[in-house]
């Protein structure tokens, strides 16, 4: 748990690659645009993020999660097409 109350993006960046690594198969699928993929890999980080602040995330925190969320997600895709 963070000795700190505000969530950064060097706590969360680390955060959404074990979300990212652990849930490939829905990454893959986010990048075929299959229904769903989005929400469950959204919500995981979200999850994720609470767990390690110890406390529901205020909601600028969850929209920071789910912006850095989709750039982690499109930095790949733009890898995978490249």
């Amino acid at each position: 748990m963070l000795e700190s109350d505000e969530l950064h993006l060097d706590t969360i960046d680390p955060l959404l690659a074990d979300v990212i690594r652990e849930n490939q198969e829905k990454v893959v699928g986010w990048m075929r645009g299959e229904p769903g993929c989005w929400g469950f890999l959204a919500g995981n980080a979200v999850t994720s993020c609470r767990h390690e602040m110890g406390r529901t995330l205020e909601d600028q925190e969850r929209r920071l999660v789910w912006r850095r969320l989709w750039w982690l997600l499109e930095q790949i895709k733009a890898q995978a097409l490249s």
